[in-house]
């Protein structure tokens, strides 16, 4: 009888992998930076230095970060149920449109503890129910779900174009944007909030937006973790047929599970709409949606690994700015040129360290593990 094949480890698994992927993406990186003439070691460090080498880069970094929290946990959930959730994008352009419009109605009247939540709300809520169409038509006409969300992100940002230049439209403005948001419709900034306990950081957009991305990433922990529908959804995940046996039901776990990623993936807006712009702009989710998808990929489905693959995300987009700034040679396109290359180690070819890993690491499976997992 042969011996076991080689397993790799859940902790190698879970960071050598991923740093694997990462590390070899950015020696790619380095030597695209040599081929233009550039030092890729002096690149690197304007890069960091730009990200993470002042208390106003840091701030823009983690507001970076925010928006690829939201759209990763919302891919990540997907993933757990076996879906993909293409539709991040449209379902963060309707979760913009819903806090726009409960800012624009409430602003002179609420006080901002009452419009805040409601906005925050309706930023979910919109995205969750941009993603029902697509979930119902997976759940009871088997139409793909990649093909869906794509389609809606489309249909979401032509139907972003008519409101904001028509009914949306401030008289007299020749810009696609609403009318600025009252003071009362700002969320907290970040600066603001740790003043109150006598803390001083340098201003940046970095808001409460934060913090709410974090909680929605422990929500995202227990729902999959330690919940009956999280088990729901990951043993659908895993095999569709079985759970059928077991009496889950297929049209519930795939509608409930893109709510619950369309309305993390609305959350989004509350940083960019809320936070940031104070208005409903053309074009505020810049590709945030599409990059979740790498993010999710790279955090392993796992709301602690999205994370901290949306913070690397948030350096990159922080850091070469900076990078694009002090050498003129590395142009944005190089910028996105580098993220390519990020996401395509990261999610297309993460899968080619596997077997040099496992042949360093793994370790064979005892025989009460083997007969374990056979019954």
């Amino acid at each position: 009888m042969s011996a076991a094949p080689k397993e790799l480890p859940r902790w190698a698994e879970v960071a050598l992998v991923p740093a694997a992927s990462v590390a070899t993406a950015f020696v790619a990186a380095g030597l695209v930076v040599l081929a233009i003439g550039e030092n890729p070691f002096e690149a690197l460090v304007i890069l960091l230095r730009g990200a993470l080498g002042s208390g106003e880069g840091v701030g823009f970094t983690l507001y970076y970060a925010t928006n690829f929290i939201f759209t990763g946990l919302a891919v990540a959930v997907a993933f757990h149920a076996g879906l993909f959730n293409i539709g991040g994008e449209g379902q963060a352009t309707l979760g913009g449109l819903g806090a726009a419009l409960v800012a624009l109605a409430f602003d002179s009247t609420l006080p901002a503890i009452l419009l805040l939540p409601l906005a925050v709300i309706a930023s979910a809520l919109f995205g969750a129910a941009w993603a029902l169409i697509p979930a119902w038509l997976q759940a009871k006409r088997d139409s793909h779900i990649v093909i869906t969300t794509i389609m809606f992100n489309f249909l979401a940002a032509t139907l972003l174009v008519y409101l904001l230049v028509g009914p949306l439209k401030p008289v007299g403005s020749m810009a696609p944007d609403t009318r600025g948001f009252a003071a009362s419709a700002a969320l907290p900034t970040m600066q603001g909030l740790l003043g109150l306990f006598g803390l001083s950081i340098p201003a940046s957009p970095l808001n409460i937006s934060f913090l709410l991305s974090l909680v929605a990433a422990a929500f995202v922990w227990l729902l999959i973790w330690r919940s009956r529908l999280g088990y729901e959804i990951r043993a659908f995940g895993f095999n569709p047929e079985a759970t059928a046996y077991a009496g889950i039901s297929a049209t519930k776990i795939t509608i409930v599970t893109l709510l619950i990623s369309g309305a993390l993936a609305g959350l989004m807006a509350s940083n960019e709409i809320l936070g940031a712009q104070h208005r409903l702009s053309l074009g505020f989710v810049s590709g945030y949606g599409f990059v979740g998808i790498a993010v999710a990929l790279m955090g392993r489905s796992h709301p602690v690994g999205v994370v901290l693959a949306s913070i690397l995300f948030g350096v990159l987009y922080q850091g070469g700015a900076e990078l694009a700034f002090e050498k003129p040679a590395i142009t944005r396109d190089m910028i996105v040129v580098i993220q390519g290359l990020v996401i395509l180690f990261a999610g297309a070819l993460e899968r080619q360290f596997h077997a040099p890993l496992t042949a360093i690491f793994g370790r064979r499976p005892t025989r009460a593990e083997t007969q374990a997992a056979a019954s």
